[in-house]
C-alpha cells in the first residue's frame, strides 16, 4: 500500500484460490471502477498477461501464482479503502449469483457426461480453460452430440483426435476456439444479428465469417446457418475434418441454396481437397479463402450476391481522413482473419508485414510487438488471451498499444478492426472513440498527421447499433468502413507504395 498526502491511495492484496471467470472479473473490475472515490481498479487473475497489463497501471504487484486473485485499487483517499473493497466483494457475489452458484440453488450436473444424459440437446457448448476442454468435448462425441468448443489453446493433438472420433460417429466437431456460429437460428459465441436465407456458411474463421454475415446482410440476404470449424481445420494436420461434416451437413439442408466456405489462408494440399470434395456436393459450393492471388472477402461477398441474383450494394464508409505522409503503417486487430486480409492487401503494396501470426517466415515479431517497417497484430492469438478476456470484450491491452504506436513520430496511419455483435464489446466505441480523439489531437500538437482508419464489422440488427458504433468512430476522427479489405486498401493508400 501507499499512502502520501498529495497523492491517490494504491492498495494490492492477492487472494489465494479464489478463481473466478474473466470475464466475469472483466465485469467487476468495470463496476468497481464505477464506486464512489475508485480512480482504477483491475480484479484478475494472476497470468502473466494480467500482471502485466495490472504493472503498466503503475502497481506494484508481490509475486503471485496464476490461481491468485489480485485486487488492485487506485483511490482518492485512504478513507475510502473499506467502501471500494466492500463494493470488490459485492461484485464479486454478484457475478457468482449469475452463475447460479449463489446459496441455495441447486446444481444438477458438474459434468458435461451428467448433463447430457438429463438432456435432449443436440449440441454441447464447451467454454472452459483449453487445458480442460478435451475430455469434456469427447463426453459430448461419446453421448452422440455434436459440440461447439469455444475454448482456445487446445492443443492440436487433441484437435485431431476429437475430429477423428467424430467422423467415426457422425457428429460434428466445430471448433476448437469457435469464436462464431449460428445453429437453429440461434447465435453462438460472437455471433451477429442476421436474417434467416439461403446462405450456408462453413467457417475455419470467426472474423472471416463475421465479415461475410455483415456484407450480406447489407446486401438483404440471410443465412440458413453458419458453421464453424476452428481455425486449424483447413491446416495440413487436421486435414478439413470438421469442415467437410460440416459441408455434408449443409448439403443435407433444404434450406441451403449456396454452400460458403471461408477460411484464413489454408493448406493448399487441403484446400484443394475440398474443393474437390465440394464437387460431390448437390448443392453449389463458392470459396472464400484467403491468400495470395485469392479474392478477398469482400470480393468473395459480391460473387456470393451476384450468384445469388442480387444486385451488389456500395459499400458503406462513415467519415474521411487525411493522408499521413511517409511513414509506416501499424494494424491492431481483435479478429485473426481480418488481420490476416489486412497483411495480405498490405503486402502487395508495401512488402513483407511483421506480425505476431506472420505471413512469412522470418517476419513474426518479438515480445516487443514492433518492428521497423509494416507491423501488425492479432491480439486474439492463443497467446494473447490466455487468461485473459478477448479484445471483442476487454478493449484493455489493445487500447494501450494504440496508445504507444501513435505516439511514435514514424507511425502515420493506424488500421484496426471493430466486430460487433453478441457476446462483444456491448459500446466498443465508448473507450474506442475517446483514444482516437486524443491520438490524432496529441499528433497534431507534436505537428504531424496521425489517420486511423476502422474496419467495423456488423449488421443491421446488432444490438450495438451499426451506425451509431460507426458514426461515433467517425466523429472521433477515424475513417470507417464495413468492408475489411476497403479499410485496409485506403490504409495501404494513405502511406503509399514501396519504391
Amino acid at each position: 500500500m501507499t499512502d502520501h498526502a498529495d497523492s491517490p491511495f494504491e492498495h494490492v492484496e492477492l487472494r489465494p484460490g479464489a478463481y473466478a471467470d474473466s470475464v466475469a472479473l472483466l465485469q467487476v473490475s468495470k463496476d468497481v471502477a464505477a464506486a464512489d472515490g475508485v480512480l482504477a481498479a483491475q480484479v484478475a487473475m494472476a497470468t502473466p498477461l494480467n500482471l502485466e497489463v495490472i504493472a503498466t497501471m503503475g502497481f506494484t504487484i508481490p509475486e503471485a501464482a496464476p490461481n491468485d486473485m489480485v485486487v488492485a485499487l487506485r483511490l482518492d483517499s485512504q478513507e475510502q479503502l473499506v467502501g471500494a473493497l466492500s463494493a470488490v466483494d459485492g461484485a464479486l457475489k454478484a457475478t457468482r449469483r449469475q452463475s447460479g452458484a449463489s446459496e441455495g440453488v441447486s446444481v444438477l450436473s458438474r459434468t458435461t457426461a451428467s448433463a447430457l444424459l438429463r438432456s435432449e440437446a443436440g449440441m454441447a457448448l464447451i467454454s472452459v480453460p483449453g487445458a480442460s476442454a478435451t475430455v469434456e468435448a469427447m463426453d459430448a462425441i461419446d453421448a452422440g452430440r455434436d459440440v461447439m468448443i469455444f475454448s482456445d489453446n487446445v492443443p492440436l493433438a487433441e484437435e485431431i483426435s476429437l475430429k477423428q472420433l467424430a467422423a467415426q460417429r457422425d457428429v460434428l466437431v466445430m471448433g476448437p476456439d469457435c469464436g462464431t456460429a449460428a445453429v437453429g437460428g440461434v447465435g453462438l459465441g460472437f455471433a451477429n444479428t442476421v436474417r434467416p436465407g439461403p446462405v450456408g456458411i462453413v467457417a475455419a474463421s470467426g472474423t472471416g465469417c463475421q465479415q461475410l454475415l455483415a456484407l450480406l446482410d447489407h446486401a438483404d440476404i440471410g443465412i440458413s446457418a453458419a458453421l464453424g470449424v476452428g481455425g486449424r481445420d483447413l491446416s495440413s494436420d487436421v486435414g478439413g475434418l470438421s469442415t467437410r461434416q460440416a459441408m455434408r451437413r449443409l448439403d443435407a439442408d433444404a434450406a441451403t441454396e449456396l454452400i460458403v466456405v471461408v477460411s484464413k489462408p489454408p493448406a493448399a494440399d487441403v484446400a484443394q481437397e475440398i474443393r474437390d470434395f465440394a464437387a460431390t456436393l448437390a448443392t453449389p459450393v463458392q470459396f472464400a479463402l484467403l491468400g495470395e492471388e485469392q479474392p478477398d472477402l469482400t470480393a468473395a461477398a459480391e460473387q456470393i450476391i451476384t450468384t445469388l441474383g442480387h444486385a451488389v450494394p456500395e459499400w458503406p464508409v462513415w467519415g474521411t481522413t487525411a493522408p499521413g505522409g511517409p511513414g509506416q503503417l501499424r494494424g491492431l486487430f481483435a479478429g485473426g482473419t481480418l488481420c490476416d486480409e489486412a497483411m495480405l492487401v498490405a503486402a502487395a503494396e508495401l512488402g513483407a508485414v511483421w506480425s505476431n501470426i506472420p505471413l512469412t517466415d522470418g517476419h513474426r515479431l518479438d515480445p516487443s510487438l514492433e518492428a521497423d517497417g509494416t507491423v501488425m497484430i492479432d491480439f486474439g492469438s492463443d497467446e494473447m488471451t490466455q487468461g485473459r478476456p478477448h479484445p471483442m470484450i476487454d478493449p484493455t491491452i489493445r487500447l494501450e498499444h494504440f496508445a504507444t504506436v501513435s505516439a511514435n513520430p514514424a507511425v502515420r496511419v493506424v488500421l484496426m478492426d471493430v466486430v460487433l455483435g453478441h457476446g462483444a464489446d456491448s459500446d466498443p466505441a465508448a473507450t474506442m472513440a475517446p483514444a482516437i480523439r486524443t491520438a490524432i489531437e496529441t499528433a497534431h500538437q507534436d505537428g504531424r498527421q496521425l489517420s486511423v482508419i476502422i474496419a467495423c464489422v456488423g449488421t443491421s440488427g446488432d444490438a450495438q447499433g451499426l451506425e451509431r458504433q460507426a458514426q461515433s468512430l467517425a466523429d472521433a476522427g477515424a475513417e470507417v468502413h464495413l468492408s475489411n479489405a476497403r479499410a485496409s486498401t485506403r490504409a495501404v493508400s494513405l502511406i503509399g507504395t514501396v519504391s
